[in-house]
C-alpha cells in the first residue's frame, strides 16, 4: 500500500525560505557590524540573540505551514481576545521605554503585544470578510459587516494608541483598510471610509494652524517632534532632526558599493542611533551602498511578489484575504521603514520586516509567512473552473 505522496511533502514554500535565509543573513551582518556599541563589548550579543529568533520562527513558521489554514480560522476569536488581553495587561505590567509602554518583559525577552495583535487581527478580519463570499454587496449590506470590521479594528488601535504607538497604529489600520478595499463590501462603503480619513487628516491639520491646544491632545509632543525633524531635518539637526540627518549622510557617504562591512563612520560611531533596530536600514547602505540596498529591496520585491502569486492561485477566499492581509502588513512596514531613513516618511518606531533585530516582530513575521505556505500547499489545480469554496 502507498503512501500518500502529500504527507511526505515538507511543510515549506522553497521560494519564501530561500528569500528569508537571504534576508536572514543581511539582518545578521549588519546586526554584527553594529551591535557591538550597544551590547557593553560583546559585538556577538545581538547577533547570537537574533540567530536564536531566527530559529525559533523558522519552527513556528514550519508548524503553522503544516496546520491546514481553514482550522486555523476557526479560532481567530479566541486568538483576537487573546491579543487583547496581551494589550490590556501591558497597561499594568508593561515596560517603558524611550517614552513608550509597548512590550512586557518576561526577564529573559520582552515581548510586543501589538505585533502579534496585527497577526491575530488580520486573520480574524479575513475570516469575516471571506464569509461574505465574492458577490458584491450593495451599500445598505455593507453597513453591518463594516461596522463589525471597525469595531474589531477599533478596540485593539484605541490601546495601541494609548501606549503610545503611532506606527503600529497605522500598519494595522492600512492593513484592514486594503482587506476591505479588495473584499466584496461596497464601493461606496470603502469611499466612504476614505472620505472619513481623509477627513479626519484635515480636520487634524486643521487644529494645528488654528487650535493647537485642541491639536496637542491628539498627537503626542514627541510624535510632533517628529514630524518637524522630518520636514525640516537640517533646521533641527541637534535636535527632532538628528536621527534623520545622521542617517542621511551615512546612506550619501556609501555611494555606490559602500565604505565596507565595519567601517560606515555614521553607523560604527553611534552617531545613527538604534541603528540595529529602527534604522538598520542606514547600515546596509552606507557600508554596503547604492548595490547593498538594491539587493535588499529585490529581495522584499520577489518575497511581496511570491505572496501574490500564492493569493492569484488560492481557490480558497480565506486564503486570498490571508495573503492580502500579509502583503499589506508587510509593504507598509518596509516602505514606512526604508521612506523614513531617507527622509520620505516621518520617523515611526516601526522596524524592517527580516532586517532589524528584535523577537516579536520577527516571530510573527514568520508566522504570517507559515500561514501564506499553508494556503499554497492547499492550493488545488482544478481541471474544470474554479473551486466552489471561492463562490
Amino acid at each position: 500500500m502507498q503512501s500518500n505522496p502529500q504527507s511526505r511533502k515538507i511543510p515549506l514554500d522553497y521560494t519564501i525560505v530561500f528569500l528569508v535565509i537571504c534576508l536572514a543573513i543581511i539582518s545578521l551582518i549588519a546586526i554584527y557590524s553594529v551591535s557591538g556599541q550597544y551590547a557593553g563589548g560583546d559585538s556577538l550579543y545581538y547577533t547570537k540573540r537574533q540567530l536564536i529568533f531566527y530559529f525559533v520562527g523558522f519552527i513556528a513558521m514550519a508548524v503553522i505551514a503544516a496546520i491546514d489554514f481553514e482550522i486555523l480560522g476557526k479560532w481567530t476569536l479566541p486568538l483576537y481576545v487573546f491579543g487583547m488581553l496581551l494589550l490590556i495587561a501591558v497597561e499594568f505590567i508593561g515596560v517603558e521605554r524611550l517614552g513608550a509602554q509597548r512590550a512586557i518583559s518576561l526577564k529573559v525577552i520582552n515581548i510586543q503585544p501589538s505585533e502579534f495583535m496585527k497577526f491575530f487581527l488580520v486573520l480574524h478580519i479575513s475570516v469575516l470578510l471571506a464569509r461574505l463570499g465574492k458577490q458584491r454587496l450593495s451599500f445598505r449590506e455593507s453597513i453591518v459587516v463594516t461596522l463589525k470590521i471597525l469595531f474589531y479594528t477599533a478596540l485593539p488601535l484605541l490601546l495601541i494608541y494609548r501606549q503610545p504607538d503611532l506606527g503600529t497604529l497605522l500598519m494595522i489600520a492600512f492593513a484592514v483598510g486594503t482587506l476591505i478595499l479588495v473584499s466584496s463590501i461596497s464601493l461606496k462603503m470603502s469611499a466612504l471610509l476614505i472620505t472619513i480619513g481623509v477627513t479626519a487628516l484635515g480636520t487634524l491639520v486643521y487644529l494645528y494652524f488654528n487650535h493647537f491646544e485642541l491639536f496637542s491632545e491628539y498627537i503626542h509632543s514627541h510624535q510632533l517632534s517628529r514630524i518637524y525633524g522630518w520636514l525640516n531635518p537640517a533646521e533641527h539637526s541637534q535636535g527632532f532632526g538628528y536621527q534623520l540627518q545622521q542617517a542621511l549622510l551615512g546612506i550619501g557617504s556609501g555611494q555606490l558599493s559602500g565604505s565596507g562591512f565595519g567601517n560606515g563612520y555614521q553607523v560604527q560611531s553611534g552617531r545613527v542611533p538604534e541603528a540595529h533596530t529602527d534604522f538598520i536600514f542606514a547600515v546596509v547602505g552606507e557600508e554596503f551602498g547604492f548595490i547593498g540596498t538594491s539587493i535588499l529591496v529585490i529581495l522584499f520585491f520577489l518575497l511581496i511578489y511570491r505572496i501574490i502569486t500564492i493569493a492569484l492561485n488560492a481557490n480558497s477566499l480565506f486564503g486570498v484575504y490571508i495573503c492580502v492581509g500579509v502583503i499589506a502588513l508587510f509593504t507598509f512596514q518596509i516602505f514606512q521603514n526604508i521612506g523614513m531613513t531617507v527622509g520620505l516618511m516621518p520617523i515611526t518606531g516601526i522596524a524592517l520586516p527580516f532586517i532589524s533585530y528584535g523577537g516579536s516582530a520577527l516571530l510573527t513575521n514568520m508566522m504570517a509567512l507559515g500561514l501564506v505556505t499553508s494556503v499554497h500547499l492547499r492550493t488545488k489545480t482544478y481541471m474544470f473552473g474554479e473551486d466552489e469554496s471561492m463562490e
